[in-house]
């Protein structure tokens, strides 16, 4: 298994426990309830096209600002209210990637989407989840090219 974001870690040890999708879809529900969108102080709209998630059907934004020990703090918005699940990937990776080690970051495989969300999970979600995280990937590589 990868080297992933401690926090990370525990979030997917906490799924592995999960048996049935009724027990899924409410801990996915409580995880979407902590979601925060950006700050005004860090993006307002209509946001830059460059934050956008691409494929993201719930019009998900990323934003990663740089920390003084290294490590990056991320930003989402989800512009559709009813996108619960692009919320609580968001809530997850703003909780397990803000201030964590950037190889680990980088390390995140798409894969754990369907940890999360299970494997019955709609192409155009487990697309678009997928590149919300491929987004937070991506910063973290960059740090780490130009480090």
């Amino acid at each position: 298994m990868a080297d992933y974001p401690a926090k990370l870690q525990e979030y997917l040890d906490d799924f592995s426990f999960i048996t049935t999708r009724e027990e899924r879809v409410d801990y996915l529900i409580a995880i979407a309830d902590e979601f925060q969108p950006v700050p005004a102080s860090i993006a307002v709209k209509p946001y830059d096209e460059a934050h956008r998630v691409i494929g993201c059907e719930s019009e998900a934004f990323v934003w990663a600002l740089d920390r003084a020990d290294g490590t990056l703090d991320f930003y989402f918005d989800v512009l559709n209210p009813q996108g619960l699940s692009a919320m609580a990937m968001s809530a997850i990776l703003d909780q397990a990637c803000s201030g964590a080690p950037l190889d680990q970051v980088a390390a995140i495989n798409g894969e754990v989407v369907f940890t999360f969300f299970g494997r019955d999970i709609s192409m155009g979600k487990g697309r678009g989840l997928t590149e919300l995280i491929n987004a937070v990937v991506y910063q973290a590589n960059q740090r780490l090219k130009s480090a």
